[in-house]
């Protein structure tokens, strides 16, 4: 194949095999969406239990071949291009493949959603509103809908290039906002993304934290 367009992560031995042989098979190979070139949300199960999850959702577990992990296509075999998004862009599908009927490097941008948001002309929504936004480390793609519509950026497109992660956690957390909030916000579409991840580690650390510290402050109030 001249082009190999793979969606979808690895969660299964068979998914493992499978994506090998397409390498081997391609000559370029370009993983689209936020599944294949993140894990997806189906990586949430990294953080869980693996076991527990089959025997809840399952009758048989026995029967379910599926890894402990959901990962990215780049974790198992070299990736040439990705597309970021859930779902992707279709401009960006076509510059890709134009680009590489014409022989030349896609052009597809890495900046951050703050930039479509200047574009726009939109006010802010974190600085004017306090509401909890992830476009400064957010590549762009979307062309801020959410911001557009007074909603938090959630990370559809993964982490933008050379983004300054644990700063934006820093001001989120200075700001007022609880790690038990601001935790859903990363660990989503593309809660195994580079950066996400770390964050999201972080916050999990910091909301168990709070919680603990709540279960003190109640046992020592019950105490009394």
């Amino acid at each position: 194949m001249d082009v190999t367009l793979v969606e979808g992560s690895i969660t299964t031995p068979h998914d493992v095999q499978r994506i090998q042989d397409v390498r081997q098979q391609s000559r370029v190979l370009v993983t689209i969406g936020a599944c294949a070139t993140a894990g997806g949300i189906q990586s949430l199960r990294n953080w869980a239990s693996h076991t527990d999850y089959l025997q809840v959702v399952y009758a048989r577990p026995e029967y379910i071949a599926s890894l402990a992990t959901s990962t990215a296509i780049a974790a198992h075999v070299k990736v040439d291009y990705e597309l970021r998004g859930c779902p992707i862009d279709r401009g960006q599908l076509l510059e890709l493949l134009t680009a590489l009927v014409a022989g030349r490097r896609p052009r597809i941008p890495m900046h951050s959603v703050c930039l479509e948001c200047k574009r726009r002309g939109n006010v802010c929504i974190e600085v004017a509103q306090g509401v909890p936004c992830l476009g400064p480390i957010t590549q762009t793609g979307c062309g801020a809908i959410c911001p557009s519509f007074n909603r938090g950026c959630y990370g559809c497109f993964g982490p933008a290039d050379q983004a300054n992660f644990s700063s934006l956690t820093d001001s989120l957390l200075s700001s007022g906002h609880a790690p038990q909030t601001l935790l859903p916000l990363l660990r989503g579409i593309n809660a195994a993304a580079d950066g996400f991840r770390e964050q999201g580690e972080r916050l999990a650390k910091e909301a168990e934290k709070d919680l603990q510290a709540t279960r003190e402050h109640s046992a020592a109030s019950y105490g009394r």
